[in-house]
Parts: structure tokens; sequence; C-alpha cells
């Protein structure tokens, strides 16, 4: 199967071109930081709906799990409807969410809210991604794709510092009415300005239910969608969880980080990938084949620093927490690495549904690891007490574990059955182990 990863770029990036990326980047940075808001407010949330970690895990758990449900299905619309559609009908959905947050008197109306806001942040990530795609030449695709996803992050520092310190200066209600107001501001700008594609670009038919199927089971058994199923896995749950939710609370209820402390960490997190990003993409770019070296290196420093951190005897001092921090805002960028397995050995009829099965990865890990961390941490603690502990939050963090082993493994298979195919294609020379085999047999290694 033809790739990419040795076509030239043919044509320069337009003014345009970065004018369109900007909307939908603008749109995309709204979207995490209506994700993200919730994490900086858990403590609150506990205080207003009268909810321990489990309930609190819950609202996340169901945000995270209906975008991860909605991924393909959200591909499958992408493909058919096209990104301004689909970013627009995102950013509405995610203002309703909020509007519904910040009215809601008790935890089912919260819950709904949130649902709100996964649905709409579903159809928003893959669609800029679309975008950038179809505006800008092959080889500078992977570094627009990094600076997408880390530009986009500073909406979790909206979340992290201007959100926080409006809910500690105004009430729940406005604060949160004010998120679902900036929600709608981007809809009207993606509805008045963006445009999907340059002109003259001819969009394929739209296809039937049949070739639906077809696409989803092609996609599926490509092995580069696999490979990026797993790498988005592996790197980008841990992140996630420490910043969408679980971080804050674990640096100040575990560590007795002061929250002002705990803010600028998680903001340093969102700083630190961006600074990581574009490195990241321009690798990816000039060695297409070396990419999993990066997903192997960025995982070991990931298992690394958070096994020091949970084996610390005691507080962890500040300079290991920072540490640990920068480490964890590779974790983006890493998992960034799964779309660009997609984007390469997918054709472009099929990008919108291979980005989304690869985004269903990392997701659900991230739900998966979210939930658990809430019921350990409601197991280890008293009756229906916030009052979490430092032992408490080890044994929470420790059922990341359970996830890297699950990721690592997908990422090894999958990368030896591409290999494998690549070197029958005469893209790298075959792996040792076959040539030496086939040797042996008196025969070629691939037939």
């Amino acid at each position: 199967m033809a790739t990419d990863v040795d076509r030239p770029p043919t044509v320069r990036s337009s003014s345009r071109a970065y004018l369109m990326w900007g909307v939908a980047l603008l749109a995309y940075g709204v979207a995490v930081f209506h994700r993200s808001s919730l994490g900086v407010a858990a403590v609150e949330a506990q205080e207003r709906f009268s909810a321990g970690a489990s309930a609190v895990s819950l609202f996340l758990v169901l945000q995270l799990a209906v975008y991860a449900a909605l991924q393909v299905p959200v591909g499958v619309a992408l493909d058919r409807f096209g990104s301004r559609a689909m970013v627009l009908a995102g950013a509405l959905t995610m203002a309703a969410g909020q509007l519904v947050l910040a009215l809601a008197p008790d935890v089912p109306t919260a819950i709904a809210a949130r649902v709100l806001v996964g649905a709409g942040d579903a159809m928003t990530f893959i669609s800029v991604l679309r975008v950038v795609s179809l505006w800008f030449p092959g080889r500078t695709v992977p570094l627009i794709t990094q600076l997408t996803g880390l530009v986009g992050q500073l909406g979790s520092v909206a979340a992290a510092i201007p959100l926080v310190a409006l809910l500690h200066h105004a009430s729940w209600r406005t604060t949160f009415l004010g998120a679902a107001a900036t929600g709608l501001l981007v809809g009207i700008l993606v509805l008045v300005a963006l445009r999907e594609a340059p002109a003259g670009t001819v969009r394929p038919p739209a296809a039937g239910l049949a070739d639906v199927r077809r696409n989803l089971a092609s996609t599926w058994r490509e092995p580069g969608t696999r490979i990026g199923f797993y790498t988005h896995l592996t790197t980008q749950f841990s992140g996630t969880t420490f910043a969408l939710l679980w971080g804050y609370p674990f640096l100040v209820q575990g560590e007795g980080v002061a929250p002002g402390t705990a803010a600028a960490l998680l903001t340093l997190l969102v700083v630190v990938g961006m600074g990581v990003g574009p490195l990241l993409g321009r690798l990816c770019g000039s060695w297409p084949l070396r990419r999993s070296v990066l997903v192997f290196m960025i995982l070991a420093a990931t298992v690394t620093m958070w096994t020091v951190v949970l084996l610390w005897p005691g507080r962890v001092p500040l300079p290991l927490l920072v540490a640990l921090v920068v480490v964890l805002g590779t974790n983006g960028p890493g998992s960034m690495i799964g779309f660009d397995y997609a984007r390469t050995y997918n054709p472009a009829e099929r990008l919108g549904s291979a980005s989304g099965v690869v985004n269903v990865g990392g997701f659900v890990a991230s739900l998966l690891t979210v939930f658990a961390i809430g019921a350990v941490l409601d197991l280890l603690t008293p009756g229906a007490s916030t009052d979490y502990q430092p032992d408490a939050f080890r044994a929470a963090f420790s059922v990341q574990y359970v996830f890297w082993a699950v990721g690592l493994i997908g990422v090894l298979r999958h990368r030896r059955a591409l290999r494998a195919r690549l070197a029958r294609d005469g893209v790298v020379p075959a792996p040792l182990h076959v040539a030496v085999g086939a040797r042996l047999r008196g025969g070629s290694a691939y037939r």
C-alpha cells in the first residue's frame, strides 16, 4: 500500500492556510478550555454538589466516555460533512453543556452537562486535524499537527489560571455562564470565517452505508492505524488524567502544595508540551520510520518518573514534582505521533475515521484511569471524607501501570507487523530475525 512517508512537499503553505488554521486552532483551544474546566474546579464541585471523589470522577469519566464513544461516528460524519460543520456543531454543543453546568442544581444535571461537553469536544480535534491535512503540504503536516495539539492546550492554561481566579472571586454560576458565552462566540467565528479546504479541492462522493462499513473495516485492518491507536493510548492517558482531574488534588491534598503553586505546575505541563511538540514534529517529518523510538523514550521517561514519585518516602520534594510535570508535558506531543501514523498509512477518504480510531485509544485509557483513581481513593479514605492521604494517592496512581503495559504490547506487536509490510514493499530492510530465518530455510524473507 502506498504511503506518503517519502513524498516531498509539492506546494508552499499560503497565508490563507495559516488563517484557516488559526480559526480552527482557536476553536480547539476553547474546546480544551471546556474539557479542562471541571478538573481545576474539582474541589468546588465536590462542595457544590456534596459529592465524593467517585461522583466527581463520574463527571469526567462519562465526559471522556462520550468523547471516546463518538470518535468513530464523528470520523465517519467528518468524512461526509466536512470540518466546518463538525467544528461548529462541537462549539455550540459545548456551550450548551457549560450553560447547563452553570445552572445545575444536582449531580445528575451536572453529569448531563459534562456529557454535552464531551460530545462537543469529540467533534472538534479530529476535524481540526482534517483542516490541517487539506490546507498544508505533506511534510509540513507533522509539525502543524504538533503545534495544533500544543497551542490548543493554552485552553487548559485558561482553565488553570483565569477560570480558577474567577471561580474564587465570583459565583459558580457566573463562572460557567462566562464559559458558555465563550463557546458561543467561537461558534459564530467558525461559521463566518472557517473554510475547510482550498478552492478547487474536489471532495469525494458521499459514501453509502456499505461503503462506510467497508472503509471502517479497512481502516482498522491497517497496521498503521493500529500502531497509531496504541501509541495514543500509551503516551496520552497519564498526562491527561493529571491535567484534567487528579493532578490538582494530588498536588494540593496529597503533597501539600499551595493552590497557586499547583496551578503553576499545571501551566508548566502545558508550556513544556509547547516546547517539545515542534521538536517531535520535525523529527517525525524528517525520520518517519523512527517514530516508534520517540514513543518508547517518552513512555520510559514517564514510567520512571512516576515510579520514583510513588516510591518516595513521605512528601515528595517540589523539585521532583517539577520533574514529574516536565515529563508529563511530553505525553501530549507523544500522543500526536499516533495521528501521524494514521495519516501516512490511510488514504484521504479514510482520514477522518482513521483519526477517530486513533483518538479512541488514549481517551478510553484516560477515562478508565480517572475512574479507577477515584474508586481507589474512596476505598482507602474513611466514610465520605475528601481528606485523601498521600498513601491513598500513591495506591490510586499505581493503576497506571496496567495501561502502560497494554499500550506497550500493542505498539510492539503492530510495529512488527508494519515494519514487515514495509520490508516486503522494499521501504525498509527486512528485520534481522526474519531475514536470517528465511535464509536458513532457503527462501526469501517475504512471499
